[in-house]
């Protein structure tokens, strides 16, 4: 049946396999440090088909991965919507969620009096792609961010109705009609969106090209996707979207000392040695702060900093009890919160809590930390891995959302459960949300009464 081969033939075969795979090999590395010495000859087509062939199974895997990469695990099959008793006092939700019925990502404002929808934004994410030149860092941004994988993140409403929003995109304002305002196609902006006093947007940023040295991290214009660098940077823009001051985090560790922090992880190389993923502007002084400084949480530090960009200084920084962190709130003028993943990275690359989520704060006045309503949040089995945030309220009530799940609660003071939210669709499955804002504050029921009482019609 089979004709028996030379074995000659076979060595020489295995000879010419080996040569290839190191050539190919070769001209993808040669291709991702620039490519450079193969274009000047006209010869760049070489290198450039060598790195689409090898990224040929990521993307597929990406391709697959996406299709329903926002719906999650249903850790609640009893639960669909709103469940338990509103609130008394006037209050409402931002909510971010993927509604998996329409397949897109939305924002409804919810009165949390009565659970009703007063109002939903459903842009046209495509129309707002096809905008933006999708070269660089933006060249998977139609695979990756389309209608039908996109969140809207940790929303952000003034009184018009615009929602500010992104998710690893451009940096997005729409209208109460969801038509766009502007978008910053500067970077890449990721995870919180918060506003300081003046009305100025703080939103965490990757830097393209990098600014850290190629020396320390290598090509300076290569994409996280293809193995850069993710220099994470602190953004303030104008209400008008345009760039006011923007800083490198890695190099804020450098200029204050803390580069052991960025390359000091054994034998090898850490390519998001930062990955913030909040920044909360601090709006008043007082004895432990500015006004002007910001907090900023650095999820793979599992650390909170207080920051002075003014000084280009670190006033503070606390590390531990919190693993992988997110959303850092200030409570009042020597206390913060801060929502505790407690996730940790075990064999097999894989990420697990380690017992339950947990609000901490900390003292600034004793040094100390404590958890807050720690019993409850494990006895209604609080546990997200990646995203979450959380809220102690002006009366001591507590708000927290299960990114991952699609689950958010509101818990009493006493730690008894008001109300729980599921984002199921009506097809029965349980989707993402995007980091929703619980609106409760003066300020913040005021920017809704404004919105809501000038509030016209859309045009379908």
């Amino acid at each position: 049946m089979f004709k028996k081969i030379e074995i000659w033939v076979l060595y020489l075969t295995i000879l010419f396999s080996i040569l290839f795979a190191i050539a190919f090999g070769a001209l993808v590395r040669h291709e991702i440090y620039g490519g450079k010495g193969l274009k000047s000859i006209g010869l760049g087509w070489f290198s450039e088909t060598a790195l689409f062939l090898a990224e040929i199974p990521s993307n597929a895997k990406n391709i697959v991965g996406y299709i329903n990469a926002n719906q999650t695990e249903d850790r609640f099959p009893s639960l669909d919507w709103f469940d338990g008793t509103p609130n008394s006092e006037e209050s409402y939700l931002l909510l971010s969620r993927y509604d998996g019925d329409l397949q897109e990502g939305i924002v409804e404002l919810i009165d949390l009096t009565n659970f009703q929808v007063l109002h939903a934004w459903n842009p046209d994410i495509n129309a707002f792609n096809n905008m933006v030149e999708q070269v660089d860092e933006f060249k998977n941004l139609d695979r990756d961010e389309n209608n039908k994988r996109s969140i809207l993140l940790h929303p952000n409403l003034d009184s018009n109705g615009g929602l500010l929003f992104q998710n690893s995109t451009p940096l997005r304002k729409v209208d109460a009609c969801s038509n766009l305002v502007f978008q910053n196609t500067h970077d890449r902006f990721h995870h919180s969106i918060e506003r300081d006093i003046d009305g100025n947007i703080w939103v965490p940023s990757f830097l393209y090209p990098q600014s850290i040295s190629a020396k320390k991290v290598g090509r300076n214009n290569i994409s996280y996707e293809e193995g850069g660098f993710l220099d994470d940077a602190i953004v303030k823009l104008s209400p008008d979207g345009e760039i006011l001051f923007k800083k490198s985090i890695s190099q804020i560790f450098i200029d204050n000392g803390l580069q052991y922090l960025l390359f000091a992880h054994g034998n090898d190389y850490e390519i998001d040695p930062i990955h913030q993923n909040d920044i909360q502007p601090v709006n008043f002084d007082g004895e432990f702060w500015d006004k002007g400084d910001i907090f900023i949480s650095i999820r793979n530090q599992s650390m909170i900093m207080l920051y002075r960009p003014s000084t280009n200084e670190i006033i503070w920084k606390g590390t531990g009890p919190f693993l992988h962190q997110h959303d850092v709130d200030i409570l009042d003028n020597h206390r913060i919160s801060v929502f505790n993943n407690r996730s940790i990275n075990v064999v097999n690359d894989r990420n697990i809590i380690d017992g339950s989520n947990e609000v901490i704060i900390y003292n600034f006045k004793t040094g100390e930390y404590s958890s807050y309503l720690k019993d409850y949040l494990i006895k209604y089995d609080v546990r997200t891995i990646t995203g979450g945030r959380s809220e102690i309220l002006t009366n001591g009530n507590l708000f927290i959302e299960e990114t991952e799940y699609g689950r958010s609660l509101y818990l009493n003071a006493d730690g008894s459960l008001r109300w729980t939210h599921v984002n199921r669709a009506d097809n029965g499955n349980v989707y993402r949300v995007g980091w929703s804002r619980i609106l409760y504050t003066k300020e913040d029921i005021q920017t809704v009464n404004s919105f809501l009482a000038n509030k016209g019609t859309c045009n379908e």
